[in-house]
């Protein structure tokens, strides 16, 4: 048993944060047991772990990114989706064929997002087994919380990423069967966006999600163009959302569509009747002039919302960043788009922690049953005004670094 003391704020709910000063937050085996101001008697004997006037709060989660990337986060910002992804990505993605380079890069990337303060991650590899592999590997043996995809693309791609239809199912089944049964990072079924897949892969990926009972993550309505370029591919379709619906993808979960920033009335209610989970990028989505999802709308529509970096069109793996920044972008999308009202700050936080964290069971929170997956910040005080723990953790999402996170621990333990 661990007892630590300081200053606690946590999402109870998307309207509240809970705020506990100069309390003790009592953990048994990885698990929260409660919260006291007073410590209760039968805790006298346990050893306590200060911290003094710092914030503890939840790890984060971050539903949205490519850990191949990487290597480009900061770079070619200043173009738009279509040739980023044709100068930039694609490129990029082909040098992970070699595996030496791959375990270089995702062993800065895990590392790099471990010390932005997330303990649990969705995250897209490349077509390539080996890398993919080596990439679930190490968010294994970190016993980070994730899934984690081979990536299917038989169409519409640069030759040297392009899959003959089979050969993308049977890696994709090769991949499942490796990986299935791992204790922490679990495989999941990655089409990079629809119109990069054929219906007969999308078709097959659907068997093995029964064969299999593995989830989808994938691009959705990301930008104007995959939105008409989709209804193009696919005969008959009438929204992104149908196309995995049709090919029986949307059946066991979870089901994360990245972006979400122009559904039809239709992709909403298909994600929603499937209790999908949408990702906001902010930074990213602005970044490659993709457009800004329309978060209070779809919130008021009850469709579940996560934050994501989106690395390397978003330019850092803190999705603390990414919580002060959906803020932002929503009170741009009401200046012209009334029907879109601006998030609080509660809001924002829970879809980075509680919301985001649902999909790996209790995490997120730290209310009674939840794993301590937790951060200690500090350092962002000033001498001249004191600040109440919600506006030390607001101030850290706008303002906030590495550096001013102290502790980190994982099921109750620092690492």
């Amino acid at each position: 048993m661990e007892i630590y003391h300081g200053d606690i704020v946590y999402s109870k709910d998307i309207k509240n944060l809970v705020e506990y000063k100069d309390s003790y937050i009592v953990v048994q085996d990885g698990i929260v047991e409660g919260i006291y101001e007073t410590l209760p008697e039968r805790y006298s004997n346990v050893e306590i772990i200060d911290f003094g006037g710092d914030v503890i709060i939840p790890a984060f989660t971050d539903l949205h990114t490519h850990a191949p990337q990487y290597p480009n986060r900061g770079l070619a910002m200043d173009e738009v989706l279509a040739n980023w992804l044709d100068k930039y990505t694609f490129p990029l993605e082909e040098k992970f064929k070699d595996e030496t380079y791959a375990r270089d890069v995702y062993t800065a990337f895990v590392d790099d997002m471990i010390a932005h303060g997330t303990m649990h991650a969705v995250v897209f590899g490349t077509i390539h087994n080996k890398a993919t592999d080596t990439l679930i590997d190490q968010l294994e043996r970190h016993g980070i919380m994730s899934y984690v995809g081979k990536v299917n693309m038989d169409k519409n791609s640069p030759k040297y990423l392009l899959e003959d239809t089979q050969e993308s199912i049977d890696k994709t089944e090769l991949f499942l069967q490796k990986h299935i049964d791992k204790v922490y990072s679990k495989p999941i079924l990655t089409p990079r966006f629809a119109p990069t897949c054929s219906f007969e892969l999308l078709k097959e990926l659907g068997n093995l999600m029964a064969k299999y009972k593995v989830g989808l993550q994938t691009h959705i309505v990301e930008s104007k163009w995959e939105k008409e370029e989709a209804k193009k591919c696919f005969d008959g379709c009438r929204c992104d959302m149908q196309i995995y619906e049709d090919a029986g993808l949307l059946e066991y979960g979870p089901t994360i569509a990245a972006h979400f920033i122009y559904p039809s009335q239709e992709d909403i209610d298909i994600l929603k009747k499937h209790n999908g989970i949408a990702v906001q990028c902010a930074d990213a989505t602005t970044n490659v002039i993709a457009g800004i999802m329309p978060t209070g709308l779809l919130l008021d529509n009850g469709i579940n919302i996560g934050i994501g970096s989106d690395i390397s069109a978003g330019q850092s793996l803190g999705i603390y960043i990414q919580i002060a920044s959906a803020i932002r972008l929503s009170k741009i999308k009401s200046l012209y788009e009334k029907e879109n009202r601006v998030i609080s700050f509660a809001e924002a936080f829970y879809l980075g922690t509680k919301q985001g964290g649902s999909i790996f069971g209790n995490v997120g929170s730290f209310e009674k049953g939840y794993y301590f997956d937790a951060l200690v910040i500090g350092g962002l005080e000033d001498k001249y005004q004191e600040l109440k723990p919600v506006e030390v953790v607001e101030r850290f999402c706008y303002a906030g670094e590495v550096k001013n996170i102290k502790y980190k621990f994982l099921r109750g333990k620092e690492i």
